[in-house]
């Protein structure tokens, strides 16, 4: 994703200023990344880490999925991390174009550009990961992984205003003719060569909000009952076809598409996470625009330990959720999380200044998406990931809230925006981690022998686990080497 927002800063007096991003939803983005990056960096094999270190739906020791398995571990929150991040920015880049009077087609194609370049991305990275070409790569699979990593930047890239016109389309045209060539001399260990049909999943589900989640939002952006609204029409279609699917117009449509390989009605239940993440985003923008600096000089604010007792609220609140429903503490984590909602609620009473009344305004819809969530729970079966279940959607937004208050605080009120400053970079940049992680990171490892170094070192499950986070710290250092460097990628 791009960065979308605007940056803060902090006054004396601990009041976010808004200048040109908020940090706080960079933050949340880049460790959702970061994290979904770390899980497919864990051990898979018979050095098994604990069952929570995995997707709940496919725990060791055969990492098989379980569909009737409840419960979620801390992997299965980074994609609903990233999709509320996500919906969560639409306000605010859309909002900057249409106040910048940009007449409806330009949006429009502005949005399908996206959808494009996304749909091109999950098509690309599928195609070009190293253990996609070949089962066991070679030097010559590992440069050939390298070469497609790099494509991205003539076709991605942000390319200098500065630069003449006609040398950005000869750039952008060069990168495109490579891609082509790729696909077209592709070969892969079945013998077949490139196909829609491979594609990263995950990408496509992005692909897939990035155009209907910023529609969704244009035509709601004055009226939040429309927008709520169009989560109950997606719950009517979803209980009409799951758990056990009805014959009718409802399941035709369904099953219906007219490009199965990038859309399917399916993903569009993963709108009930990227809706409540516009309505945050509206807050964001509201707050961005009244927290003005001249506003600020004198602003009065909570004390230092109710911002304190805020904060280990909103992390013991995660914990209880996460432990308690994998544990399958039912009873126990719903009257805990309830009670942990009611004192969160009572401490960000009475707020200050608009900082404070943007934290009000935020729990209180985590509240509602966490209640709504934990009531559901016991539908299809307990909460679950695969197949996602209406508890899932709603459980995971309220976290998501709680983890963006909690880096607000520490960004906007603390002034502590350099213990956040790998996370920032990297959520302003991810799609480089992304597709960096298999073909940037893994193949120099490779090429320079560290990996055999990495692969002796981790001979226990936890050793595995610091294999992965070596792995995965050099990936999000060089991220932010490239975005200090203002170096990023449009998508």
């Amino acid at each position: 994703m791009p960065p979308l927002i605007l940056e803060t800063v902090t006054t004396k007096s601990s009041s976010a200023v808004s200048t040109n991003r908020a940090l706080a939803l960079d933050a949340l983005r880049g460790l959702a990344i970061l994290a979904m990056l770390l899980s497919g960096q864990m051990p898979f094999n018979e050095h098994a880490l604990p069952s929570w270190m995995y997707h709940a739906q496919e725990p060791p020791p055969h990492y098989e999925w379980i569909g009737t398995l409840p419960g979620i571990s801390w992997v299965d929150l980074v994609f609903p991390f990233f999709l509320f991040a996500m919906g969560a920015a639409f306000p605010l880049a859309l909002s900057r174009r249409m106040e910048n009077k940009n007449p409806p087609w330009k949006l429009g194609f502005f949005i399908l550009e996206r959808g494009f370049l996304l749909g091109f991305f999950a098509l690309f990275v599928q195609a070009i990961r190293p253990y996609t070409l070949s089962n066991h790569p070679t030097t010559g699979i590992w440069l050939v992984a390298l070469l497609g990593f790099f494509i991205f930047f003539p076709i991605l890239a942000r390319l200098p205003d500065a630069w003449p016109r006609i040398l950005k389309i000869f750039i952008r045209a060069a990168g495109w003719l490579a891609a082509m060539l790729f696909f077209a001399l592709a070969k892969y260990p079945d013998g077949s060569g490139s196909s829609l049909g491979r594609s990263d999943i995950i990408i496509i589900v992005l692909t897939n909000m990035a155009v209907f989640g910023s529609i969704v939002w244009m035509l709601t952006r004055e009226n939040l009952l429309p927008r709520l609204g169009v989560i109950g029409l997606l719950l009517a279609i979803r209980l009409s076809n799951m758990p056990t699917p009805t014959e009718g117009w409802v399941h035709d449509l369904w099953k219906s598409s007219p490009l199965p390989w990038i859309y399917q009605l399916y993903y569009l239940q993963y709108l009930c996470i990227v809706i409540p993440g516009t309505i945050a985003g509206d807050l964001i923008l509201q707050w961005t625009r009244r927290a003005a600096p001249q506003d600020q000089v004198s602003t009065p604010s909570w004390p230092f330990a109710q911002y304190v007792s805020i904060f280990l609220t909103l992390l013991t609140l995660l914990l209880v959720v996460l432990i308690g429903l994998k544990a399958r503490w039912l009873i126990e984590t719903t009257l805990l999380a309830f009670a942990l909602c009611f004192i969160g609620w009572m401490l960000l009473q009475n707020p200050l200044n608009e900082t404070e009344r943007l934290f009000n305004k935020l729990f209180n819809w985590a509240i509602y998406w966490l209640v709504l969530g934990l009531i559901f729970e016991p539908y299809e079966g307990g909460i679950k990931k695969d197949h996602p279940t209406l508890s899932y959607y709603f459980v995971t937004s309220g976290l998501a809230i709680c983890v963006l208050i909690g880096f607000s605080i520490l960004i906007d009120v603390f002034s502590q925006k350099r213990w956040l400053r790998l996370l920032i970079d990297n959520g302003q940049n991810p799609m480089i981690a992304y597709a960096g992680i298999n073909n940037f990171i893994t193949p120099v490892l490779a090429l320079v022998g560290a990996d055999k170094l990495l692969t002796h070192f981790a001979t226990t499950p936890w050793r595995g686990f610091w294999k992965g986070a070596i792995i995965t710290l050099l990936m999000a250092l060089t991220v932010s080497f490239l975005t200090r460097r203002k170096i990023f990628w449009r998508t």
